[in-house]
């Protein structure tokens, strides 16, 4: 079984999960859940980013410590993707003593190596973002980003050389053309790249939630550095060199194109700097929209999408995962955020979005067909499911789709794996209402239709099962074959001809009730 390491950011521990960060984290481990089904070894990774100026700020708004909110905020997260059936093998948190090992041990070895001195840094820094901008870069002297004031920010920092990575940066980018994708992201960092890079300030010490620095204990990390050294603590940098060996070679990160400036121009930096090979890849996201805005904290907080006389007010239900999960469901939730937006690009959420695909694909087609084959079962086979037909015609297009859904989940694209997988859906209902087998006496022509249905549904199972967990299984549960999926892989099981018929198929109540618009 091949090594695979995927990751999602480790998100931002100042307020509660969102949308956005539910959008990364389902895409994740859905991928993570397709890779298992290929037969790799996967260790899939989230967590959550606990120092900075940000932290601080909001635990004071909230009269705790900062140790204590972030451990009731990040509890926030591990309930909200054990709500939505995040399947991650590690949760990491910055405050754990294993990160804070792994920082200094890794800062400590890009020191030695003469790319980390001391400096004095003036510039003007958002808290929010947890970054400096120069005053061209500013919007009415406000945050770009988030529209807040800016702080003059005057201390002695230590400064990583960044400027001194250009070119070997260039080369990298060069010799590893998959190193960012989709490519216009790759286009991006090399234009930052290409644009020059000056040093950074990656310590403060006008604070001290955050990494003590070994060799300066007057002086704590930057948080950008400390968490996106997160990808090593998980991996056993430093610890155990033969599991880091095998899981950094494997290393993919999916992130959000906000923090591309920090993962593909910054981090391979760093690792080069420490003499370890950037990760495998680097995945780069767009944003989910709300009326043209970037769904986050702020948006939430605020409760108001535009601005002056277009502003209006939003339901939680439009912005809060788990509200979302008790309205439509865990698994629809996750097929709307998996179908309805292509991973690389940016796309509009809304609540009138969710109804309108659940109704189509999940209520009139999948849970049609379901329905469906159950109850010409019961009527014409006593509820025996029949063995399908090895030669069948619908044999074509499952080959046809196993091969586009599979290309599809390697090339980050989830979205196309499922519309790739709904036309084998639309081709089983096509055929029921082709052959009408619920008008045919018993007997083996009927049989071998509703077998062919019936291994339709199966191999469906199967490939919505990195989507749509729990639906997969009700659906084998359903057809006669149990609720473990386990055992399953692909190509091998979803290839056509696995349902040899006998086992008893149960009808129950509808897998999606038609919503109301």
């Amino acid at each position: 079984m091949p090594p695979y390491y995927l990751t999602t950011p480790i998100y931002y521990v100042n307020d509660a999960p969102h949308v956005g960060t539910a959008y990364t984290t389902v895409n994740g481990d859905a991928l993570a859940r397709w890779h298992r089904l290929v037969g790799d070894d996967v260790t899939f990774l989230t967590g959550t980013d606990e120092h900075g100026a940000k932290i601080v700020e909001a635990a004071e708004a909230h009269g705790m410590s900062p140790q204590a909110w972030t451990d009731q905020t990040s509890a926030r997260f591990i309930e909200a993707w054990e709500r939505l059936d995040i399947s991650n093998d590690d949760f990491i948190r910055t405050t754990e003593p294993r990160h804070y090992a792994v920082v200094q041990e890794f800062l400590q070895r890009i020191y030695d190596n003469g790319f980390i001195e001391l400096g004095q840094y003036t510039g003007l820094y958002c808290v929010s973002c947890e970054d400096y901008y120069t005053p061209d870069q500013l919007v009415d002297g406000l945050c770009p980003v988030h529209g807040r004031a800016v702080i003059e920010m005057r201390e002695d920092n230590y400064f990583f050389k960044l400027s001194a990575f250009e070119q070997p940066l260039l080369d990298y980018y060069d010799s590893h053309p998959d190193f960012v994708r989709p490519i216009p992201k790759r286009n991006e960092a090399l234009g930052f790249i290409r644009g020059g890079l000056n040093d950074v300030s990656i310590t403060r010490t006008s604070m001290k939630w955050g990494v003590p620095v070994p060799w300066d204990d007057g002086h704590v990390f930057y948080v950008w550095y400390d968490a996106l050294i997160n990808y090593l603590t998980a991996a056993s940098y430093g610890s155990d060199p033969v599991r880091f060996d095998a899981l950094w070679g494997a290393a993919h990160h999916l992130i959000g194109k906000d923090i591309l400036k920090f993962h593909c121009v910054w981090w391979p930096a760093m690792c080069l700097a420490a003499g370890i090979a950037p990760p495998a890849e680097i995945f780069v996201h767009g944003y989910l929209l709300m009326e043209g805005q970037k769904l986050g904290k702020t948006l939430i907080q605020s409760g108001v999408v535009g601005e002056g006389d277009g502003a209006r007010s939003l339901k939680i239900t439009e912005v809060s995962p788990l509200a979302l999960a008790d309205e439509f469901g865990v698994d629809p939730l996750r097929y709307h955020l998996l179908r309805d937006i292509s991973l690389g690009s940016d796309g509009d959420f809304s609540y009138e979005g969710i109804v309108a695909r659940y109704n189509a694909d999940l209520a009139n087609n999948l849970g049609n067909l379901v329905s469906r084959v159950a109850t010409v079962v019961h009527s014409k086979c006593g509820g025996v499911g029949p063995a399908c037909d090895p030669d069948a015609a619908l044999a074509g297009p499952v080959a046809e789709v196993l091969a586009a859904a599979g290309a599809a989940w390697d090339r980050w694209a989830p979205q196309d794996a499922l519309e790739a997988t709904w036309r084998l859906i639309g081709a089983a209902n096509a055929e029921l209402e082709t052959t009408e087998p619920w008008k045919m006496d018993p007997g083996p022509e009927v049989e071998s239709i509703l077998g062919n249905a019936l291994e339709v549904l199966r191999i469906v199972a199967i490939l919505i099962s990195p989507a749509m967990p729990s639906t997969s299984a009700e659906i084998w549960r359903r057809i006669g074959l149990g609720a473990d999926l386990s055992a399953v892989r692909v190509p091998g099981h979803a290839a056509w001809g696995g349902y040899g018929g006998g086992g008893g198929v149960v009808k129950g109540d509808p897998l999606f009730p038609r919503r109301k618009s």
